[in-house]
């Protein structure tokens, strides 16, 4: 039986996934495919290549990303994504989507023609890098001389490359659309971030009737997109989260 997993984007928050990861393991459910936007790409490609739920959470905190020596020059962003590379590399075999375990589908963002190119062989790492570039804040990456940014401008919840590929899909979204006070928009970054939500939050939940499992933490829209100084604490809401959802879900080979 083939069961995906759809990681959504949601920067930091993204952690919560991987608290996820670890709750699947410790019902025994084997994730064969994946699917992932964004920091969803990321914790999807770590675990498509083995890595255990303790490894990825240890890069996530390891990993600088708001470093002097990552800042972009005279490139259209603050931080230059393509300086992640070797951050990344000696974590896959190969830098492949075949030297991957588990199949996985990584979405991204043409700027020339302002299309959605799904991933899923060739080189791996700059398809991950460029799902995961915030446009503004990460330089686009450039693939066959294409710039890429973003999955999740166009698809941050990317369930369709696994509904023709699994009997069971499993959903994990970071992005509630929850209200807020007008006091949490005193500043262009989070008025920026609430419209980027806001944008992308309709075609996201349309595509939850199409899951047999959502699950999607709540509470966790008090942790920035940027704000990786709550690793621990996402990652243990996203795990709470996983095993409330699973405690009556049951595979369909189980049923």
């Amino acid at each position: 039986m083939k069961t995906g997993l759809v990681l959504s984007g949601g920067g930091a928050r993204g952690v919560a996934h991987i608290g996820v990861l670890k709750a699947l393991e410790e019902r025994q459910i084997e994730i064969t495919h994946l699917s992932g936007t964004s920091a969803g790409a990321i914790v999807g490609a770590l675990y498509a290549a083995g890595h255990s739920w303790e490894t990825i959470l240890t890069f996530f905190k390891k990993v600088p990303i708001f470093h002097y020596k990552r800042y972009a020059y005279n490139k259209p962003g603050f931080i230059d994504t393509i300086k992640f590379y070797s951050d990344f590399f000696g974590f896959f075999e190969e830098d492949d989507f075949d030297s991957l375990q588990r199949k996985l589908y990584i979405p991204a963002t043409n700027l020339i023609e302002g299309t959605e190119r799904v991933f899923d062989e060739g080189q791996l790492i700059k398809p991950v890098l460029a799902s995961a570039a915030f446009p503004g804040l990460f330089t686009p990456v450039l693939i066959d001389e294409i710039p890429y940014v973003d999955g999740g401008v166009l698809n941050n919840f990317p369930v369709e490359p696994l509904k023709k590929q699994c009997d069971t899909l499993i959903g994990v979204y970071v992005n509630p659309l929850e209200k807020i006070d007008v006091s949490e928009l005193k500043h262009s970054y989070q008025v920026a971030n609430r419209a980027y939500h806001i944008s992308f939050g309709s075609h996201c939940v349309a595509k939850f009737n199409e899951l047999d499992l959502l699950i999607a933490p709540k509470n966790i829209n008090r942790y920035g997109m940027f704000n990786l100084k709550n690793i621990d604490a996402i990652f243990e809401i996203g795990y709470n989260a996983a095993v409330a959802s699973l405690k009556e879900f049951v595979l369909p080979k189980q049923r």
